[in-house]
C-alpha cells in the first residue's frame, strides 16, 4: 500500500515569525522532520505543502519534494488544517494511505515513524495519531467565568490522589496517520476508530511560541 507523507508549512506563521525555515540546532526547522522521515525508509513519497516559494526552496534543498504550490487561501490564519491534506490527496491521489507530519515537532524521531506505521496495521485500524501522557489530568482542572469562580471541567467527584486516576493522553501534532478513502469520507484524522500511538513527552514538544523554541533548542544542545 502506497503511503503520502505530507509537511505542511506555510509561510504565514505568527507566534514565530518564519519558523519552518528558521534554524533550529543548527538545520531549518523543517529540515528536522524531513530527514526523520527519510531515514524511517517507509514512505513511499515525502511531499512539503506550502504556498511559500522561499519555503519550497528550503524543503526540496533539504530532500522533499515540492509538486506544487497551494494556492494562498489554504494558508491563511483561520485555514483548517484538515484542507491542505484534501488539497494533495485531490493533486495526488495514487495514494493509498497519508502521513502527516508537522514541522513543528522536531523531535519526532524515525522510530516514532516506523513505530505508528507498524501500530496501525497490527491493529488493522484505519487511523492512528500520536499522543503523550498529560502531566495535569483534566480531573483537576477548572473553568473560570466572567467573575472568576471555578467549576470543574468534569463533573462528578474527583479523586484526591493522581495514582487513583486512570491515564488520560492529549495528541502531542507530531503524527497523523489514515487510509486515503477514510480521510476523504470523514475530512478528519481523529474519529471513532481512530488509534492513539504514546511517544514519551521528551519527544513530544509542539513549537509554538519562542519560549517553547528556546526550551527545545536547549533540550538538543543536551544531546550533543
Amino acid at each position: 500500500m502506497s503511503l503520502l507523507g505530507i509537511i505542511p508549512a506555510r509561510g504565514g506563521s505568527k507566534g514565530i515569525p518564519c519558523k519552518n525555515i528558521r534554524p533550529l540546532a543548527g538545520r531549518p526547522l523543517l529540515q528536522w522532520t524531513i530527514d526523520a522521515a527519510h531515514a524511517s525508509g517507509r514512505l513511499d513519497r515525502l511531499i512539503v505543502s506550502t504556498e511559500d516559494e522561499e519555503i519550497a526552496a528550503v524543503a526540496e534543498a533539504g530532500g522533499a519534494e515540492v509538486p506544487f504550490l497551494r494556492p494562498p487561501e489554504l494558508a491563511a490564519d483561520d485555514t483548517p488544517g484538515f484542507n491542505p491534506v484534501l488539497h494533495a490527496l485531490d493533486h495526488l491521489p495514487q495514494h493509498d494511505w497519508v502521513l502527516l507530519l508537522q514541522p513543528t515537532s522536531p523531535l519526532r524521531s524515525s522510530e516514532d515513524i516506523a513505530g505508528i506505521l507498524d501500530f496501525c496495521r497490527e491493529h488493522d485500524s484505519p487511523s492512528a495519531v500520536s499522543v503523550t501522557e498529560v502531566a495535569k489530568p483534566p480531573h483537576w482542572m477548572f473553568y473560570r467565568d466572567e467573575h472568576s469562580r471555578l467549576a470543574p471541567v468534569l463533573s462528578g467527584d474527583r479523586p484526591t490522589r493522581r495514582q487513583d486516576l486512570p491515564p488520560t493522553y492529549a495528541l502531542n501534532g507530531a503524527l497523523y496517520l489514515a487510509r486515503a478513502d477514510w480521510l476523504r469520507e470523514t475530512r478528519a484524522f481523529v474519529g471513532p476508530e481512530t488509534l492513539g500511538y504514546v511517544m514519551p513527552a521528551e519527544r513530544s514538544y509542539d513549537l509554538d511560541t519562542e519560549e517553547d523554541w528556546r526550551w527545545v533548542e536547549w533540550v538538543m544542545s543536551q544531546d550533543v
